[in-house]
């Protein structure tokens, strides 16, 4: 099979394709490169069955020839990060929303399969626990910058339905919950990665807000294997479906077990959300999927918990620290 992956070089798109490229099927990847990395890849540039191709989503002509070559498309491309999307708002929604029309369009050109990963964020402050996939979206006012992300991904939602609805495109839409491990990057907002960094450094650990929100993560191979079961069963078209955890925990009782792991010295220190962010910030409580849906028909399991979860990217990290010493040395 041939597989389209948008976000390629991104971190579930990187682990995504290695997945394929070690069942024996051929992976095309686009990514403009803008968050994804290289370094992501580079295990795979020297597949034969591994093409690269560095450009946006946005570039119809481009994903024209790619959708026509593809057997299905892995659409992950979009912009990720609560701080990525509060500082370029413009740039996230359009990529996030032309970009996935593009991507819809295309496929529906072709007759390929799609499936569009989405978010937890989709629930915005509804903090029912477990959260189901029918649940209701309970949203801030448009002026708070962090909700447009939450918008943009249910309208990319509303979209793959549409066309699965109207046109009979095969569609499958994933709502991820905080998905993490090892070559996850800090840099846009992710929590785990940006609390092991500060611990590692023995740099103060910071938390936004009081720290008693809670949160839910999923091993990232886990989800992966997720998507291509989910791809695979005929039987999740036109259907949403929750990927995620099991356990809930608060970000203050993650940053003491990021400092214990560590053996960090750092102090953990609360930072108010309009000074993270921005003026006005507003958070969720809580964040926990109910993932029967997914259990029921693709048998998904979480096969590591959140201490193996720590200590895959602890280990990940030092290891790149070092690396990175030693090369500037």
């Amino acid at each position: 099979m041939k597989v389209l992956i948008t976000g390629g070089a991104g971190f579930i798109g990187s682990y995504l394709a290695g997945a394929y490229l070690q069942r024996g099927d051929e992976v095309y990847a686009i990514d403009d490169l803008s968050t994804g990395r290289t370094e992501n890849i580079k295990p795979y540039l020297e597949d034969s069955r591994f093409h690269f191709v560095k450009d946006t989503i946005l570039n119809r002509s481009q994903m024209l020839e790619l959708t026509g070559i593809c057997d299905v498309v892995a659409h992950l491309a979009a912009a990720v990060g609560v701080k990525l999307i509060i500082e370029e708002p413009l740039k996230s929604l359009h990529t996030n929303i032309v970009g996935t029309e593009i991507v819809l369009e295309l496929a529906n050109r072709f007759r390929k399969k799609v499936f569009l990963a989405s978010t937890s964020e989709i629930y915005g402050r509804n903090s029912k626990v477990p959260l189901s996939e029918e649940e209701n979206r309970i949203y801030g006012s448009t002026t708070v910058g962090r909700w447009s992300y939450a918008s943009s991904k249910a309208l990319d939602e509303f979209l793959a339905l549409a066309y699965w609805k109207t046109n009979q495109l095969p569609v499958v839409v994933a709502r991820f919950f905080n998905t993490v491990g090892p070559r996850q990057t800090g840099r846009y907002g992710m929590v785990i990665p940006r609390l092991v960094n500060q611990a590692l450094r023995n740099e103060p650990i910071t938390v936004y807000g009081n720290g008693m929100q809670t949160r839910n993560f999923t091993y990232v191979e886990d989800v992966v294997g997720a998507i291509v079961r989910l791809i695979d069963e005929p039987g999740a078209v036109g259907q949403i479906f929750n990927i995620g955890g099991e356990t809930e925990i608060s970000i203050n009782d993650l940053a003491e077990r990021i400092k214990s792991a560590t053996g960090s010295s750092s102090e953990i220190l609360h930072i108010p959300y309009e000074e993270a962010y921005q003026e006005g910030f507003e958070d969720m409580e809580r964040r926990v999927p109910d993932i029967t849906k997914i259990k029921s028909l693709v048998g998904y399991q979480n096969t590591h918990s959140l201490e193996e979860i720590l200590s895959k990217i602890i280990e990940h990290e030092r290891t790149r620290e070092h690396s990175l010493l030693v090369a500037n040395q």
